[in-house]
This record gives structure tokens, sequence and C-alpha cells, in this order.
């Protein structure tokens, strides 16, 4: 399988793996051949790269993070559970919410924890494609599955890893209760507009404390995933060790996957892109041993994801190298030129360390 840009697509195309939509049912099937018809669908609806079939690449396969199941689960029961908020506002912020939420998403992040101790492959969230028309409801589960895979690798016990998921998974539920022309507002927001939007951080946390079955440590996941190492966030302004450790490691995740997720006022940012900005912001803004360990628990360059290497030749990345993340294993495709090999061959580069990634998503 290739992973591949969206608008780089032609009709024939198969997929290898499925499209969903935010409710987690899926929009289109692992298998379905493309036609121009559904890939300007997808374009319309914000899906940016899919994975398809190529022969040249046939025995690659990218490791889900999550079982099929479990993913349509999770995204079920957030897509359900946000709406019923987002439908009356009022009505739930200030009352016990369903007496089943808590305990149904307490099921769910037990299945993905256990899912994700079995697969310690890097954590690649790229392929897994959803069509998204409420983009919180994606990021919720995305964040949650980065949330939780980064707090695995830091060491966390079973009762720490399962505060930081749902902590994770409902870090935005209280957006749910923001007006939705300032939520999906694809301008610069106002003064008054951003500030009314920073209120979500203590609508989460009034709505999450009531909770009999989420733990309040998850409650103030929602409440301080905003703050800042400088003081620079919001709501409180807290600083350095005044910010728990939770907020701090998930304050990493969730600009992660905003960065590598497209939004309506700007295109997505792959991998080692957003880790760049991540790092710009380490110590000022992050924690950071937070971006250190995510830098070893996401994939850099994900696999199926074709590049350009500094001596001009292009490929597709074929596997990761544990510890070094920036250097993975590349199928050589084409020469200098862009001719197609008939002899492909693979270069670790974990082992041949003159040669550098230049450009992504470099093959046609």
């Amino acid at each position: 399988m290739r992973l591949v840009s969206v608008r780089r697509c032609r009709p024939g195309a198969i997929l290898a793996r499925s499209v969903y939509l935010d409710n987690g049912t899926v929009l289109v099937g692992e298998g379905v051949e493309l036609t121009q018809r559904m890939i300007d669908r997808l374009i319309a609806m914000q899906v940016t790269n899919v994975y398809i079939r190529d022969s040249r690449t046939s025995d690659v396969v990218a490791q889900d993070a999550i079982s099929e199941q479990t993913r349509r689960e999770a995204m079920g029961l957030i897509f359900e559970s946000f709406r019923k908020i987002q439908d009356e506002p009022i009505k739930w912020r200030h009352r016990i919410l369903d007496q089943q939420m808590g305990r149904r998403f307490r099921q769910v992040m037990h299945q993905v924890i256990d899912e994700l101790k079995q697969n310690r492959a890097a954590m690649n969230l790229l392929g897994n494609v959803c069509a998204a028309d409420h983009y919180i409801f994606s990021h919720s589960l995305n964040v949650a599955l980065y949330s939780t895979a980064l707090a695995l690798k830091a060491g966390y016990n079973e009762k720490e890893l399962l505060e930081i998921g749902l902590g994770a998974m409902l870090h935005d539920i209280g957006k749910m209760a923001i007006p939705l022309d300032i939520l999906n507002k694809p301008d610069t927001l106002t003064e008054e507009e951003f500030a009314i939007m920073q209120t979500h951080t203590e609508i989460g946390f009034d709505m999450l404390r009531q909770q009999d079955e989420i733990p309040l440590l998850s409650a103030h996941c929602a409440f301080q995933h905003h703050e800042r190492m400088d003081g620079s966030g919001y709501p409180r302004r807290l600083k350095g060790e005044q910010i728990h450790p939770y907020a701090r490691l998930l304050a990493v995740c969730d600009v992660f996957d905003a960065l590598t997720t497209p939004r309506v006022y700007r295109k997505p940012m792959l991998p080692h892109e957003a880790m760049e900005i991540l790092y710009g912001g380490a110590d000022r803004l992050f924690a950071p041993s937070m971006v250190e360990t995510l830098r070893d628990t996401i994939a850099m360059y994900p696999i199926g994801l074709s590049v350009r290497l500094s001596t001009g030749v292009s490929g597709v990345v074929v596997d990761y190298n544990r510890g070094q993340p920036g250097r993975p294993v590349v199928r050589i495709l084409q020469n200098e030129a862009g001719e197609e090999l008939s002899a492909p061959y693979e270069i670790d580069l974990s082992k041949h360390l003159d040669i550098v990634i230049t450009a992504c998503d470099a093959l046609p």
C-alpha cells in the first residue's frame, strides 16, 4: 500500500484502507475503485490522504493503532455523546450526563489501552482517514490514541493510563457548548469570540467533574490542556510544575494532532513538520520531556509515504527504525531523472547518515 494525497489520486486507484465518517460508519470501503466523482467528494470533505494499493509496494502494510471495531465503537460513542450536548448545551452544563456515558467511555478506553499495549509499532494516524463534518469528533479520538501511546512509552501504570486516556478523549467536550458560528468560523476569531472559545476548558471541567464514572484528574485534563509552560496559556495562566503532568502530556498531543489534521483555514502538516513546531516551543510552551517522548512514539515518516532523498532518488517508506524516527527504511522506485526502476532497492537511512529526506509525497 502507498499513502498518497487525494489530489494526486486518479480514477481507477483502489483504496487499501477504508475512509470513515465522523460517526464511525464507512464512507468509502477498502477495496473500492475510486472514480473521479468519489475523488472530488473526498476533496470536498477535506480528506487529504488515502492509502491505495500499489503493485510496487504490495507487501507494505501500515499497522493500525487499534482494530477497526474499536475505532468504530469509539468514534460512534464520541459522536453520539458530544451531539447530545451540542443539541442542548445549557441543559447538560450543570447536570449529570447520561448515567451510562461515563461507563461506556471507560469500557472503550480499556479496549484502546489493551490494543495499544499489543501494538508497539510507531504511532501513525495519518492514514486513518476520517471525512469529518465536525473536526472535534475525530480529533478527540486521535488525541486519546496519541496521549495513551505516549503515556505507555513514559511508563504510566494502568490506573494512570485510564485517567489520561479518558481526559484526552473528553478534553474538548466543553466546545459542544460554544456557539457554532464561533466554533466553525473559518477566519481569525475576534478578541470577544476568542474569549468565548477559551471558556470551553472551564465548561468541560464543570461537565466532567460531576460524572461519577469520570476521574477528577481526567476532568483536569479538560481544564488545563491549553495551559503553557511559560504561563501564556489559559484559563489560569499556570506555569511549569503548576500544570498537572497529565495536562503537560496532553498539550503536546493536542497540538500535534491539530497541526497534522486538515482545518478549514489551512492544510495539514506532515508529522516531521509538526514536530519541528513542537520543538520550537519546547521548554517555553511545552514540556521538553513530553516532546521528546512523542518524537519516539510517533512515525515521523509514516509507512507508505512517498519521499525524495538528498541523492535525488525517490521512493516509499517501508519500515521504521526504533529510536531513530527520522531515519526510516525507504524503497527506491525512481532514479534521479524520475524514471521508474526495473529493480527497486531499499536504503536504511539509519545506516546511511549522509543521506536525508528532502521532500515528501514526491511520487506521482
